[in-house]
């Protein structure tokens, strides 16, 4: 590995470490922070195997990332500074092939790349742009530097580095704040650009250049990755889960963030935190209890901020996520690393994603984990408390009846006011959630007004005149088409499962609890109801029971029972029938009695709340996807 051995730069690097390391202001565990470089997601202990599996076991990797680098080298060759793009992924590709062949044409292209993307985020700044909704460009563009570290000179050193901490601290300190800049935190994926704290204060750390933010920086980013890793653990219990349930992200992005910390603290201090966190082996559980099978592509619930055009299960991600999870916790949590080895037999792209490429180089105890789990025998009902969901299934097969209730809970992100909601599939979406977030930026406003709120899912309303909106994202909520009002505080009171029925029952007064609501010459507007409750039970194989007690603080109030389908139904007497794909279903009303049954929809009412139908441009959608 180029210049990583010498001994001489590592004995001089590890003074200044301890020095900085007992300096004040430093909590203990920086001192843990090795001394030489590089030290993100490898170092020098750690480089032979990593170098040895990219040349064996993910040789064909290996191969793939080099042709791109190869492709990029040809490209650039005769061009001394490249318009200035973000090219930190290409920069990091160019110096892992640099460390692996020490052809110095790619510590060139790497010092390149890195240059040019710089350029970039100084530009994008200066224009007030966004260099991306992720932190994963910029978290690459600083593994070049401390993978490059020992071939650098200390002008390169101090000049890189100080331009991208520049760039960074001036998106974290913009007024207003640039648009499209994600300055989220620990609750939310955590992947936005103040993520790249943690990875900048990592590799600077010792290095005396831009040393008072760095430093800071490392504080903050140790913090906010322990309090994520509360968070989410709180969050998945003993069932599995995320940070949200929303399976875009669950499956997507924001395991990325546990992954990579558990990967650099290692590679920094040499201490394998990762089996302190359990939690996040047991993702693999929430994607069977998530997972329609339909004897082709998996299908989802459409659960949350779901785009809902297709319903298509995200598992793009999942190959790769469940190959750290094996690496990870094959021998802290056996059965949940089986389970992983069994998801990635279960979907169909089996390769890994380009997004964190150096995933596939680190799995070194990846063949040594346990064999897969098929788990052939599991209950018809599963509750995970934290998540605010209740699965429900016949069994596991393109045949099977799955449903998912919506009760209880602690986590708010990508949450609509869905409390007691519930969806069926049988063959097709039969009882689903409508609405869409397609083209979020062009149809915001039918993001906020119609697909967050509860008239868009299978509730219950009670319309009260003058009662506020509830806000969501995206948009400004104009109305509020007798729903919800907060995400949270709906109350699992009862679940049972057996080999004859699941039965559910919840409480979710306090969602429809609007607070004070002022009134010019009038006393406050009341709250608009005593009692929310849902009782619903799920009779093997495929029939159900729904059972709603509702009171409000006047009976005048008009009371709605919703029942979405995809398509329109037929209505005969109290009876509906509804079908989807290859699906059908049949709802009977029992009560009341004189239950008055209405179709709402259809051209023009498509997406009716609040006294109007919020629209979208549909921008190539067919039909089915609506």
């Amino acid at each position: 590995m180029p210049a990583i051995c010498l001994a001489v730069a590592s004995v001089v690097l590890c003074f200044l470490v301890t020095a900085v390391g007992a300096a004040e202001g430093l909590p203990p565990w920086a001192s843990k922070i090795r001394a030489d470089h590089p030290r993100l997601f490898f170092n020098r202990d750690t480089w032979p195997a990593v170098r040895e599996r990219a040349l064996g076991a993910e040789k064909a990797w290996y191969e793939d990332i080099k042709k791109r680098v190869d492709n990029l080298l040809r490209a650039t060759a005769n061009v001394a500074a490249p318009e200035a793009k973000d090219l930190g992924p290409e920069s990091a590709w160019a110096a892992f092939v640099y460390l692996m062949t020490t052809d110095r044409q790619y510590l060139d292209l790497a010092k390149k790349a890195l240059e040019t993307s710089l350029r970039f985020y100084e530009k994008c700044y200066e224009e007030r742009k966004s260099v991306n909704w992720y932190s994963t460009t910029r978290v690459h563009a600083t593994l070049t530097w401390d993978w490059l570290y020992n071939d650098l000179t200390e002008a390169e050193r101090k000049e890189y580095l100080s331009r991208l901490v520049q760039a960074l601290q001036k998106v974290y300190t913009a007024m207003p704040r640039i648009h499209r800049e994600n300055l989220s935190g620990y609750t939310t994926g955590f992947y936005g650009a103040t993520n790249c704290k943690w990875f900048v204060g990592c590799a600077a750390l010792g290095s005396g250049i831009e040393e008072k933010l760095t430093t800071d920086w490392l504080i903050w980013g140790y913090n906010e990755n322990m309090r994520m890793l509360e968070h989410r653990k709180k969050a998945c219990g003993d069932d599995g889960g995320s940070a949200t349930p929303t399976l875009g992200y669950a499956f997507g992005a924001y395991p990325w963030a546990e992954q990579n910390f558990f990967y650099t603290w290692l590679s920094a201090t040499g201490e394998n935190i990762s089996p302190n966190w359990p939690h996040s082996a047991w993702m693999a559980n929430y994607v069977i209890w998530n997972w329609i099978e339909t004897g082709g592509p998996p299908l989802e619930f459409g659960y949350g901020d779901t785009p809902h055009t297709t319903n298509a299960l995200t598992a793009s991600q999942l190959y790769s996520h469940s190959a750290n999870i094996r690496h990870l916790f094959g021998k802290a949590a056996p059965d949940a690393a089986a389970l992983a080895r069994h998801i990635q037999d279960l979907v169909s792209n089996k390769s890994f994603t380009t997004n964190w490429f150096i995933y596939p180089f680190l799995l070194t105890d990846l063949e040594q984990s346990p064999p897969p789990l098929k788990p052939d025998r599991l209950p018809h009902g599963r509750h995970f408390e934290n998540m605010g969901q209740i699965f429900m299934r016949s069994g596991a097969g393109p045949d099977d009846t799955y449903c998912l209730f919506t009760a209880g809970g602690i986590l708010a992100q990508h949450r609509h006011f869905d409390a007691l909601n519930f969806v069926i599939y049988h063959k097709g979406h039969l009882a689903l959630d409508s609405g869409t977030r397609h083209n979020e930026f062009v149809n915001g406003q039918h993001l906020a007004n119609y697909y967050a709120q509860t008239v868009a899912h299978n509730c219950v309303l009670i319309h009260q005149p003058g009662k506020p909106p509830a806000a969501y994202w995206g948009g400004k909520v104009e109305g509020n088409h007798g729903g919800q009002h907060k995400q949270l505080g709906s109350v699992v009171k009862a679940f049972e499962t057996n080999d004859q029925f699941v039965y559910a029952a919840a409480d979710a007064t306090a969602c429809y609890l609007h607070g004070p609501v002022k009134r010019e010459g009038l006393p406050d507007l009341p709250e608009k109801a005593t009692l929310v409750t849902r009782q619903l039970v799920f009779l093997m194989p495929k029939h159900f029971v729904i059972f709603d007690r509702v009171t409000s603080t006047d009976a005048a109030y008009k009371k709605d029972w919703l029942l979405h389908t995809a398509h329109e139904p037929r209505i005969e007497g109290q009876t509906i029938r509804a079908d989807h794909v290859k699906g059908r279903m049949f709802c009977r009303t029992l009560l009341p009695e004189d239950a008055s049954l209405t179709p709402v929809g259809g051209p023009g009412k498509e997406f009716w709340a609040a006294g109007k139908n919020w629209n979208i441009v549909k921008d190539g959608l067919k039909p089915e996807n609506l």
